[in-house]
């Protein structure tokens, strides 16, 4: 079994939000180490509070993980992406302490410039979602819909549009996991969500993967 640092991260308002709480993140992280041959050698949870958390004086248990990591030569292992930061200019900089990272729902085989690729993605989407919500919201008002009052049923649509294109970007990141899968000989859809839990994937929601919820995925391609 190859040794590995688990690392887990919440903010105290996120810690019962589906898929972003502790034991959400160690079930994952367990189900990963399970399936690919890890054992998780030490376990370090963080509770942010505040601005500047992504900071890695603001992060003692990230900085006590790294060392950890260091000593062992082992990698750090979080459940997904984010629980290391948000920030594609911070984790960047958490490459310059030759540590390896895992994350979970990636798979053990993405190495650090794929993880660049995936963070400057997701920082450029949340810029982009952040964008579009403000622009929607100006929309509103310019057409006379008071935001608070029973007058916002108005731009219901435009929210209902919304929500349906994160679904379909949601869609769009696991599609290219499941055709790995079914590349490895995985045909029904109780196999391929199987797989899909068995290396750590949460579904859009942070959920565990069903025959019907892969169903609905495969239906959005």
């Amino acid at each position: 079994m190859k040794p590995i640092i688990g690392y887990i991260r919440v903010s105290t308002n996120q810690q019962g939000k589906s898929g972003l709480g502790i034991e959400a993140q160690r079930e994952a992280l367990a189900r990963f180490a399970a399936s690919e041959g890890f054992q998780i050698v030490a376990e370090f949870v963080e509770i942010e509070t505040g601005k500047g958390a992504d900071a890695l004086d603001r992060r003692p248990e990230l900085a006590a993980a790294l060392a950890k990591a260091r000593g062992l030569r082992c990698p750090v292992a979080v459940a997904k992406l984010d629980r290391l930061s948000r920030d594609v200019h911070f984790i960047s900089g958490l490459m310059a302490h030759r540590v390896a990272f895992v994350v979970a729902e990636l798979g053990p085989d993405v190495d650090p410039f794929v993880l660049h690729l995936y963070a400057a993605l997701a920082e450029k989407e949340r810029a982009l979602i952040a964008g579009r919500t403000k622009a929607a919201l100006q929309a509103a008002k310019a057409r006379g819909v008071k935001l608070g009052n029973p007058k916002i049923a108005e731009a219901r649509p435009m929210a209902v549009q919304a929500i349906k294109g994160e679904a379909d970007r949601a869609a769009g990141n696991v599609l290219p996991i499941i055709a790995e899968i079914q590349r490895t000989g995985a045909k029904t859809l109780r196999q391929i969500a199987d797989a899909l839990n068995a290396r750590g994937v949460s579904t859009p929601r942070g959920g565990h993967w069903y025959a019907m919820s892969v169903r609905n995925v495969l239906a959005r391609a």
